[in-house]
């Protein structure tokens, strides 16, 4: 390898790295705040997920669907973890508990993925994702998460209750940066907009607000712990709840597969089996996750958004940095360093990775002409999905646990309304990607 190679690869390595550390930081920092963890406790989540992340990364990366994309916490977790907790106490469970039953929940959800992937059974869901489902999916996980990412931005993330001005200062600055620079620069300035733009905005936040304030210390060195909650327990509830988690989880794995694959422009194949190994390997992150006690992953669409966004479209810088993410979490207090970056600074990056998704699902959902059949599908997903993302948790509270993790979910309930009307409603040349 010359040096103008070797200096490329490890550009795209740490911007690649720093892509799944933004991803990653966010949501433990929520989970963290649900089940009043401490500060140790707080970056044993964070240390934990983070080498799952990492571990289910490279597996994907090497054995599984063999794309660069990022196994990543994701929405449907985060609102598992949020509702058990709410019905949890609800029937006089302890959050201590809770976090046990999350474990066996993730567990059993793996399992159920390994065995949809082994089995091949995941292929014989693959004709149900048409281009309109896919493109649907893309663009309510974009209304989904861009609240969320805007709150960080505007510096709500940390229980203030009114914008924080020079936090939302630093964030838009950052997020036009990375804009501008991927969109008008050239060269490497361009490659690297991401990598560039959080280093930026990292400084200037650092300059004018100031770093944040820790507590507690943490080992130099440390293992990530195998079952930090505790001895998972188990009922019999669960079976149904990681049964559908399962089943929508691989539609998270189709669409992160069809987004990738069409941002590098491959056709692979045979995507029947790939889907089988990214479902597989989905299945022993997921497993991995509550082994770990951590927060267990999905993969993540928004990787085609970062490939689209920096135009890098080799494996290899995804590989390393996977590995990269691995060995950082054996020493605690570079995990706290990493973990300092801003929320508003990567909240504004990950948004403008968000810009390059909804091109995406605008081109999924264009694919075939726009009839009339297909405006009325699109309208009510859209129009019940979205407005269901507008209503308080609590509206479900009387809702038994498994309904209430369906139908308090936009980008679930827009996503399959899509799916059964289309499938109630047959259009006999409707496109699938099952070539």
């Amino acid at each position: 390898m010359n040096k103008q190679a070797f200096t490329n690869t490890t550009m795209e390595t740490i911007q690649w790295f720093i892509f799944l550390l933004a991803s990653t930081v966010a949501l433990p920092i929520v989970i963290g705040a649900i089940y009043e963890m401490n500060f140790i406790e707080l970056s044993g989540l964070m240390q934990r997920t983070f080498f799952v992340v990492g571990v289910a990364s490279l597996l994907q990366g090497l054995f599984g669907h063999k794309l660069p994309i990022m196994e990543g916490p994701a929405g449907i977790w985060i609102s598992i973890f949020s509702v058990m907790a709410i019905t949890g106490l609800q029937d006089g469970t302890s959050l201590e508990e809770t976090l046990r039953s999350l474990q066996t929940t993730m567990m059993l959800t793996g399992l159920f993925l390994l065995l949809f992937g082994v089995f091949k059974i995941s292929q014989k869901i693959l004709p149900i994702f048409t281009p309109l489902v896919t493109g649907t999916f893309f663009f309510l996980l974009t209304v989904q998460l861009s609240g969320t990412f805007l709150q960080g931005m505007l510096g709500l993330q940390q229980g203030a209750g009114t914008i924080q001005v020079m936090d939302a200062a630093l964030a838009f600055l950052t997020f036009f940066l990375v804009l501008g620079l991927s969109i008008f620069a050239r060269g490497w300035l361009s490659s690297y907009a991401v990598f560039i733009g959080i280093v930026i905005g990292w400084v200037a936040y650092l300059l004018i607000v100031g770093g944040q304030d820790t507590e507690g210390e943490v080992s130099v060195f440390a293992v990530p712990e195998v079952l930090a909650f505790g001895m998972p327990t188990f009922n019999f509830g669960m079976i149904p709840i990681a049964f559908i988690t399962a089943v929508i989880i691989i539609s998270n794995v189709v669409a992160s597969i069809v987004a990738v694959n069409q941002t590098l422009d491959i056709k692979p194949k045979d995507r029947r089996a790939q889907v089988d190994r990214g479902t597989t390997f989905s299945g022993i992150g997921t497993g991995l996750s509550g082994m770990f006690s951590g927060i267990a992953n999905v993969p993540l669409a928004t990787s085609a958004g970062f490939i689209a966004l920096t135009g890098q479209k080799r494996k290899a810088p995804f590989i390393y940095a996977s590995a990269l993410l691995i060995v950082l979490t054996f020493f605690p207090p570079l995990v706290a360093l990493v973990s300092s970056i801003p929320s508003p600074i990567a909240n504004a990056a990950l948004m403008a990775s968000f810009v390059q998704l909804v091109g995406l699902a605008i081109n999924n959902v264009s694919m075939t002409t726009l009839d009339s059949r297909k405006v009325t599908i699109i309208g009510v997903a859209y129009l019940i999905g979205m407005g269901t993302m507008f209503l308080p948790p609590e509206v479900f509270a009387d809702l038994p646990g498994i309904v209430q993790n369906l139908v308090s979910n936009g980008l679930l309930l827009g996503t399959g309304l899509v799916i059964i009307i289309e499938q109630l409603w047959k259009d006999k040349e409707e496109t699938s990607y099952t070539k």
